[in-house]
C-alpha cells in the first residue's frame, strides 16, 4: 500500500514541475500554431503561386499513379484513386507538407531569434544594475565626515 502511496506521490511530483507543465502547454499551443501555417499554405500561399503560374497547378492533386486497380474506370483524382485502392505517388501533398514545415521553421526561427534579443536587453540592464555601486547611505557618510574631522 505504501509503495502504491509512494509512487503516486513521485507521479503527482514529477507532473507538476514546471517543465512537464511548459511542455505540455507548447505541444498545445504548436498544434494550434501548426493549423494556423496549414491555413497559410493552402489558402493563401499555395492560391498565389497558383495564379502566378497560370492557375493550373493544384499541388494537392498532383500525383503520379503507379498502379490503378483492375477496371478501375472512375475519375483520376488522387482522393477517387486512393479510395479505389490505386497505389499513389502523392508528390505534390508531400510539397504541401514540405512548405508548410519551412515556413513553421522560419517562423519559430523569427519567434526565437526575438526573444533571445529581448532576453539580452534584459541581462544587459541587469548587468548595468548590479555594476552601479550602491550609494552610500547618509549616516555612513555622516560618520565618515565625523571620524576624518577626529583624525585631523
Amino acid at each position: 500500500m505504501s509503495q502504491k502511496t509512494g509512487i503516486l506521490q513521485e507521479f503527482r511530483e514529477f507532473a507538476l514541475k514546471g517543465s512537464v507543465v511548459d511542455l505540455a502547454v507548447g505541444v498545445i499551443i504548436g498544434g494550434a500554431f501548426g493549423k494556423i501555417v496549414d491555413s497559410l499554405v493552402k489558402d493563401v500561399i499555395m492560391p498565389l503561386v497558383n495564379f502566378i503560374l497560370g492557375g493550373s497547378v493544384d499541388f494537392t492533386n498532383k500525383f503520379l499513379l503507379l498502379s490503378a486497380p483492375d477496371g478501375y474506370t472512375g475519375p483520376m483524382t488522387y482522393a477517387d484513386l486512393t479510395a479505389a485502392g490505386a497505389v499513389v505517388l502523392a508528390w505534390g501533398n508531400f510539397l504541401t507538407i514540405l512548405i508548410n514545415f519551412i515556413l513553421l521553421a522560419f517562423v519559430i526561427f523569427w519567434m526565437v531569434k526575438a526573444i533571445n534579443r529581448v532576453r539580452r536587453t534584459a541581462e544587459a540592464k541587469e548587468e548595468a544594475v548590479a555594476e552601479e555601486p550602491a550609494p552610500t547611505p547618509d549616516d555612513v557618510v555622516l560618520l565618515r565626515e565625523i571620524r576624518d574631522l577626529l583624525k585631523k
